[in-house]
């Protein structure tokens, strides 16, 4: 099995972003292969589609390392749990994550193409923060998220698509940061999709739950932000054809 590729940029709470992000940033690379991510009963030499056989719905996660999950084995990272947690009730869904480090809003928005050149029921966007960390326009990064959702849309009407807040440092100042994180809200409004909390709340920033970067989520603290997005996630899935099993 051939593993994601991994690096760059973790994330944390507003308040601890300017910590735990310092220096992360770098110039954009190009895409990752984007593989379905292994799940317990896969070994590394074995394929996923013998086991997802029966999966009707397929979940893209378009994001940072922390998707990419830096620093953990593919199976310990945020989006393999999901697919434990999917697999655990029974959902047919393949979780397919697609996480590359360093990258923009617009690096994102130059990468959705390439990313939907194969179906996509649920779309997760996971992506911002480095614009935030590079104290980029508020606008701008506005605009790159309602793009890549409206070309989500675009390749396939009838997709379900779901935001993640991600946070600005403060030491960018109050207004910046309060106009960040409300673009986000703004965004998901307009393009009418959902929009959840901070995935990473109460693992970012503590030493417990991160490598010794200070920046990614350990095994557990991967653990605790899949079942996070699980909250949010586990609604959507039930509505979507096929993915219970009757």
């Amino acid at each position: 099995m051939r593993n994601l590729r991994r690096g760059g940029i973790g994330g944390g709470a507003a308040a601890l972003l300017i910590v735990l992000w310092g220096g992360a940033c770098g110039a954009e690379p190009q895409p990752a292969t984007v593989l379905p991510v292994p799940v317990e009963t896969t070994t590394e030499s074995s394929t996923v589609a013998p086991v997802r056989a029966t999966a009707v719905v397929r979940v893209l996660i378009l994001g940072t390392s922390i998707t990419a999950g830096q620093g953990l084995d593919p199976d310990s990272a945020y989006p393999a749990v999901l697919q434990r947690l999917a697999d655990s009730v029974g959902y047919r869904a393949l979780v397919v994550a697609a996480g590359l480090s360093g990258e923009t809003s617009a690096g994102a928005l130059r990468r959705v193409d390439w990313l939907l050149r194969d179906r996509a029921d649920l779309v997760v966007i996971e992506t911002g923060a480095n614009d935030g960390l590079r104290g980029l326009q508020v606008d701008t990064t506005r605009a790159n998220l309602a793009g890549i959702i409206r070309k989500v849309r675009s390749a396939n009407p009838t997709v379900r698509v779901v935001l993640a807040q991600m946070e600005a440092p403060t030491n960018l100042g109050r207004h910046y940061t309060r106009d960040f994180h409300d673009a986000f809200l703004a965004v998901a409004r307009a393009e009418q999709v959902t929009l959840i909390p901070f995935f990473l709340e109460g693992i970012a920033g503590v030493p417990d739950l991160n490598q010794d970067d200070g920046i990614h989520p350990n095994e557990e603290g991967a653990r605790r932000a899949a079942r996070n997005m699980w909250k949010a996630l586990a609604p959507l899935l039930r509505t979507l054809p096929g993915v219970t099993i009757r």
